[in-house]
């Protein structure tokens, strides 16, 4: 949603600059979608960048419709991944033999061999993690993107788009919208998904009823749950006593790029053969405390590196890149500015 956004905020600065705002953002996509290839094939096949850019070229040509139409559109092409899915689990007794089981293999549940090749290989060298990883971001940036990801994200950033215009997302609304937002994330989209999760334990996980069918409710109460973070942040950033944190999070916010790249640097050292070798041997609480971990680094590293520069490393090379010219990076000092 917020990527959507950001694509008015870029346009708007664009056009007071007088630059040409359509070369400047598909410049800036373009980019962005290089960054993302870079990020998936070199280190982490879980990227999203590249998804970004793709669909970021296209809701550029939305950025003038109303809040209205946009909603509209972007609830529609939201629907699309439900509705492949929905088709693909009512045809799949139908589907030629073998298919719905290599299916379940690659997505959903390895066998023995497939998980043992994907751990050697996660837990030898970086050279040796190349086959794999590719792979794996080709599916990503390939049957996985034009089956799921493209809908989705091109939904959501069209949604963000009319929440912007619409003043939400700028913190405009009352207090009592933010919080009603929180309450619709509460009440109604947690326990849906809690729901999802409990009736996927009751099928025993079983492939075509929770991977086809049983997604939709994450699906869609997952935006609902979104939302109420919109409101919390919101709501948080309105109170003086929370200050600190909010402001700690604002850094964090504005060096997103860069902390992003930096969550794939610090957990592929973690976890992959070139730095402690830890694939699959981390159970899930060590999991979490390496989370919160990484979070405070954040917390803690963003604030104080923005005393002395403008931007994040990766923001300044994407800034500097679109524009094509060097942007500002270092802050100047007192001293300097007045000697």
């Amino acid at each position: 949603m917020l990527f959507g956004a950001g694509i008015l905020l870029m346009t708007g600065r664009a056009e007071a600059s007088g630059r040409s705002p359509a070369a400047l953002h598909y410049r800036r996509m373009g980019w962005l979608i290089l960054f993302g290839l870079l990020h998936a094939h070199l280190l982490w096949n879980g990227d999203i960048l590249y998804s970004y850019g793709v669909c970021g070229l296209l809701i550029y040509l939305f950025r003038k419709r109303s809040p209205a139409t946009l909603l509209i559109v972007g609830l529609l092409i939201m629907s699309i991944t439900p509705a492949i899915m929905m088709f693909s689990g009512w045809t799949m007794p139908h589907w030629p033999a073998g298919v719905a089981e290599a299916l379940r293999r690659d997505l959903w549940m390895p066998d023995v061999a497939t998980a043992a090749r994907e751990t050697a290989a996660y837990r030898g060298g970086w050279l040796a993690q190349m086959g794999q990883r590719s792979s794996d971001s080709l599916d990503m940036e390939t049957s996985f993107f034009l089956f799921w990801t493209a809908w989705r994200v091109t939904g959501l950033m069209l949604a963000g788009m009319a929440l912007f215009k619409l003043g939400v997302l700028g913190g405009k609304r009352s207090s009592r919208f933010y919080a009603t937002l929180i309450a619709l994330a509460v009440f109604v989209g947690i326990p849906v998904i809690l729901y999802g999760t409990h009736r996927d334990f009751a099928i025993g996980w079983d492939f075509r009823e929770s991977f086809f069918f049983g997604t939709q409710y994450n699906y869609w109460a997952s935006i609902l749950v979104g939302l109420g973070w919109i409101g919390t942040a919101t709501l948080f950033s309105r109170a003086p006593a929370l200050s600190g944190i909010t402001t700690r999070l604002a850094a964090v916010g504005r060096m997103a790029f860069t902390n992003y790249i930096m969550h794939s640097v610090i957990c592929t050292t973690i976890f992959y053969g070139h730095g402690l070798g830890l694939f699959g041997r981390v159970n899930r609480t060590t999991q979490f405390a390496i989370v919160v971990a990484i979070w405070l680094l954040q917390l803690t590293v963003s604030p104080i590196w923005l005393r002395h520069f403008h931007f994040g490393p990766l923001e300044w090379l994407w800034r500097s890149l679109t524009y094509l010219r060097w942007e500002p990076f270092a802050r100047q000092s007192a001293a300097t500015r007045n000697p």
